[in-house]
């Protein structure tokens, strides 16, 4: 199939908007020749029949409208471009905000929601990843910024910064069986006691390891990228 030609395009939108090659000719102030051989040539671009004669009126094929639909769709973003260029029309601001598979997502809503509400629209895109992908997508400038639930790795070679948002604390729940066993001499009796957790983590983990205890701060942090300041 051949490259697409737009002026051959806008010829046949004209045609089918002003309801014949005569009025479309006068829209566009050219001869009707031109109009016919712009249609003609986009057809034969294209392999197929766009208009067909009905009597003394040019009627849509099946093909026609499927290509009427989208040349409608390709001149109003044309128009949108233009408007935009000018100043009339601002796209809205983009923020794509990387979030740890670890955080729930009530709490992301809770913390990004004011964004919505800003004097001026905005376009806000979530990516729910691991943390590792995240930081990747964060240091080539995919993403604006990153909630987890841990300041960024110091491990990893990307100069970040790391802003502490909130913090909760972590419980343990369990059967009154359970509870009853491992109550005496809480928290070391969890040693080596099973856990069902959503997914791994780090914090729970490090905590036990280092103190023994089982209550901590489970922090949530904010990256950004040192190179956006």
């Amino acid at each position: 199939m051949a490259e697409l030609n737009h002026h051959h395009l806008l010829h046949f939108w004209t045609v089918v908007r002003e309801g014949g090659v005569t009025r479309a000719s006068e829209k566009l102030n050219v001869s009707q020749p031109t109009v016919s051989g712009q249609l003609r040539e986009l057809q034969e671009a294209l392999g197929e029949k766009l208009l067909i004669r009905s009597g003394r009126t040019l009627v849509l094929t099946d093909v026609g409208r499927t290509v009427y639909r989208y040349a409608d769709q390709i001149f109003a973003l044309g128009r949108e471009l233009q408007q935009a260029v000018k100043g009339r029309v601002a796209a809205p601001a983009r923020l794509a905000v990387g979030v740890a598979m670890v955080v729930p997502k009530l709490v992301a809503y809770q913390i990004l929601e004011p964004a919505l509400g800003l004097p001026e629209p905005i376009q806000l895109d979530c990516v729910h990843e691991r943390p590792e992908r995240l930081v990747a997508e964060l240091a080539v400038f995919a993403l604006d910024v990153v909630l987890a639930d841990t300041p960024a790795p110091p491990a990893v070679k990307v100069r970040a910064y790391s802003h502490l948002l909130g913090e909760c604390g972590i419980s343990i729940f369990g059967s009154e069986r359970l509870a009853a066993k491992y109550r005496r001499r809480f928290p070391a009796s969890l040693e080596r006691a099973p856990f069902l957790l959503p997914r791994p983590s780090r914090l729970l983990d490090e905590y036990c390891h280092h103190t023994g205890g089982i209550y901590a701060d489970k922090r949530l942090a904010l990256w950004e990228l040192d190179a956006l300041r």
